[in-house]
This record gives C-alpha cells, structure tokens and sequence, in this order.
C-alpha cells in the first residue's frame, strides 16, 4: 500500500489554494488591522486546493467505519444507523434550536424529550425517565446518586455496593463515585451470578447490587427475580445496566424483573452514531420511589402545555447543562417511531440470531469457556491458538488485513484472552459469512504460519506498532524526520 505523506510533506512554497481579484473600490479600512493575526506561521504548508480535496479525502479512506463494513465490538453495540435518523436530526427546526429559547416556542422539542421518556418507560418496564445523563457512565452514576439519596432519606446510605464479575467495567467506579466500597460476586460455571454467594454477603450494609442483564458474556440472568428478592429482602435496591437492553426489546422488560434503576444506552440499543468520544445518551428510568430525587429540571405535562419543573426539595441536582444531547434522543425517537413495535420486537430477535449463528460457526476453532446458550454477544478465547505463540492481538491485528474491524478484546476479565463479538441485528448473512471466513483462515494460518499474525497488519499504512510505547510515549507534533 502507498503511504499517504503528510501534508507539510505535499507542501511547496507559493502554492495557493485560492487568489482574490484586485480590489475594484477604494481601501478605507482593513478589517483585519483590530485582530491579532500572524502575518506569517512557520512551516506552515503550501498546497493548492486540489491537493489539500485529494490528500483529505484519500485520508478518509482509510479509516474504517460502520458504513463500510461489520463493526463486532462485543459490549459496544456498534450497529448500523439508518440515514433517516440523521436526516430528521438535522431539520432546522431541531438543529437551529437554541437552549436559551423561551418555553412557549420549545414545546415542540419538550414534546420530543417528553415523547421519548414515555416510549423508553413503556419497552422498559420503568415509571419514569430522565433523559439528561451524556452516556451510559453518567447514567451509572445518576443511578447510584438515586440510590444513595434514597437511602439517606430513610436514614441509612449504608455502605457496600455488589457488582457480579461479569458487570461492565465502569460500574465499580460509579458506585466509588458515590462513596461505596465493593465487593465483587463471582460467576457460576454457567457464567451467571453465584445465587448462594450473593445470599451469603448480601447484609444491612449493602446498598445495592449493579447487574449488567444480559452480562458481558452474552448470558441472560435467569434467576434475576430471586436475585432482586435478595437484594430487597434486607433492603437493598437494584440497578441493572441496560447496556445490553439490544438482546431484550420487545421481549423482556426489566421492570418486570422488578429492578429499581436502569439506564440504558440510546448510542447502542436505539441506534444513533458512537464512538471516537461521543456523542452519547445514559437515559436513566426508575421505580417510583426514587422519583422525588430525580436530577432537575423534570418535564411535565400541564393543561397550559410542557413545564420544566425546577422545584424538587429532593433532587440530587442538576446533572447536565441544559437537558442532555438532544440531538441523539431527536435520532432515537426517529428510531423507535420508524421500527414500531413489531420492528424493535424483530431487532432482538436478529441480534440474538445473528450471535448465535457466529458462535456456532466458530466454536470449533476458537475456545468457548462458557458453553451457555448466549443472546446478542458471544465470547470466545484464544486458548487454542496460544498452542502456536498467537495471542488474541495477533487476531485482531490480522483480522485489519481481511478488511474487518476487530472485535473487543481481553474483555470481559473473566476469560482470559477474550474475543468479544457482538454482530448487531444489522448485519446481513453475507457480511457474517465473511466474517466467518476470515476468522477460520485466521485459525488455520496460526496453526500452519503463525508468523503471518505476529506481524500483522501488513496491508495497512501504519504496522503493528509497539502499543505500550505509543500510549505512554505519543508523537504530537511533526517533525521533518522520515516517518518509515
């Protein structure tokens, strides 16, 4: 592959990218002469404009995207995102929405906040939502502030948070956040919570338990409503991250499992773009206890119209400036609106088959530590291949030379060498049979040339790069040396 240069490397003195013509009237003043401009930037690059168009957009290309092929982050649920959503975003009458505007000229952008927390409550089970955490994380933590307001106002935070071992990483800093210590509960041999280990530390002094449902493994809880009888037997609540809600819509409701907190990810199960930092939505919903500590302000429905509702004596506060990142809940509720009932019934339904057909068609050549029926994500290891000197790395690393992205790896911590794969109900046959193939000529080839992995990639502008070096030792600026 020919290696794009780099722009200071395209450069040449006095190429231009534009040119004026003369001025035609008299010159009574430079706008320019009140701001502190550079007259000159050294080393600053010299290109015209077809050079600047070609060199972008050849860049571009090179980055791999959920519009060119499969995504299979396993936890990250990186699905397709019908157009449709983008195109309704970007009407004016949402984009051009200023915060500042009065209440009686945004009742049409409440109507779509207060649409979508209705919609979430009805598909999750829950009584109420707030939209305003930024992503799944904030999500966790609002929950855990609930719950902990919750139980200070009945006279006791306590003191102990229960995450199972197959939770998502984030939920122990959550509980941390607000001032819990945690003890962690360890899986079954189905990859499931331990039921008699959560009976034996579940005490007055807990809190909560943080459930991920379905776990990190692709596992359904199936003895969640005895888990949540334990929990409030001695008075603790339950949250349950909604993470994974992609394998459950349309299909089981986590109310119904009686949790009191879910968040859920609008960036994952309702479909609108993720990745590279944001943009992102964590909606929080709740049981109808904890509703008088919900972040301010509330949407309310009066008879004069929708009302923000600043005076909550309860509320842990504000959360978020304004009320969370519209535009993603504006592309969610294009979602759901556009899938209806049946559609969001079938997302679940695909999701699952689709994990399972990969899992079928790869238990042979990657190890399953978990032989449990999984739903929308399937883990394996690279235990077999460790066989021949190839690590999990080794084939994600050479999956880039097949053209696909590599899954999530090393993750969840309980299987070691994980290979996380999360296929999503937007993937057709044809690309999972692709995928399929080059994990099966991966498998091969670190039987008969493991050599090959252990340099991959091969077809890429960068190789394989010393990771430890890279993160801890970043290059930030250019230097004239020859990048090889």
């Amino acid at each position: 592959m020919i290696r794009e240069p780099l722009i200071f490397e395209i450069s040449g003195e006095g190429k231009r990218g534009f040119r004026l013509p003369p001025l035609d009237v008299p010159l009574t003043k430079n706008l320019l002469d009140e701001v502190p401009t550079r007259e000159k930037i050294k080393g600053f690059p010299q290109v015209s404009e077809p050079e600047i168009v070609r060199h972008f957009t050849r860049l571009s290309q090179t980055n791999y995207c959920i519009d060119i092929g499969v995504y299979p982050l396993g936890s990250c649920t990186m699905k397709y995102n019908p157009k449709i959503n983008e195109k309704v975003a970007g009407m004016a009458s949402f984009s051009s929405t200023h915060p500042f505007v009065p209440l009686k000229f945004s009742q049409g952008s409440l109507e779509i906040l207060k649409t979508t927390e209705e919609l979430l409550a009805e598909i999750t089970g829950m009584d109420v939502f707030t939209l305003q955490p930024s992503a799944g994380a904030q999500g966790e933590l609002v929950g855990m502030l609930l719950i902990r307001a919750y139980l200070e106002d009945i006279g006791n935070p306590r003191k102990v948070v229960l995450i199972p071992d197959s939770a998502h990483g984030t939920n122990p800093s959550s509980a941390h956040l607000c001032g819990y210590t945690v003890k962690e509960i360890k899986s079954n041999d189905r990859g499931t919570v331990d039921v008699d280990d959560l009976a034996q530390v579940m005490s007055e002094d807990v809190a909560a338990l943080m459930i991920t449902n379905p776990n990190t493994l692709g596992v359904f809880e199936n003895e969640i409503k005895k888990i949540v009888e334990i929990v409030h037997s001695k008075g603790g609540l339950v949250y349950m991250d909604g993470a994974n809600m992609n394998a459950l819509i349309g299909h089981s409701r986590p109310g119904d499992m009686d949790v009191d907190v879910l968040h859920l990810n609008l960036h994952k199960t309702f479909s609108t773009p993720h990745g590279g930092g944001g943009p992102g939505s964590g909606p929080v919903g709740i049981k109808s206890i904890l509703e008088p500590y919900l972040p301010i302000p509330l949407i309310e429905r009066k008879k004069e119209g929708l009302n923000l509702n600043f005076n909550r004596p309860k509320t842990i506060g504000r959360v978020k400036s304004f009320y969370g990142n519209f535009l993603v809940i504006v592309k969610a509720l294009s979602y759901i609106l556009s899938l209806g009932p049946k559609g969001l019934n079938e997302v679940a339904e695909i999701a699952v088959l689709n994990a399972n057909y990969i899992r079928k068609s790869l238990e042979k050549e990657y190890h399953l530590k978990y032989k449990t029926s999984t739903l929308h994500e399937c883990v394996f290891s690279d235990k077999y291949q460790k066989e021949h000197g190839v690590m999990n790395i080794d084939i994600a690393k050479r999956l880039i030379d097949y053209g696909v992205h590599p899954p999530t790896m090393s993750f969840p911590l309980i299987v070691h060498g994980a290979l996380m794969v999360e296929p999503t109900e937007t993937e057709s046959k044809r690309d999972l049979d692709m995928f399929i193939s080059a994990m099966k000529s991966i498998a091969l080839e670190a039987k008969e040339d493991p050599g090959v992995l252990k340099s991959a990639p091969h077809d890429t502008y960068v190789r394989r790069l010393d990771e430890t070096t890279a993160a801890r030792q970043p290059v930030l600026k250019w230097t004239s040396k020859k990048v090889e």
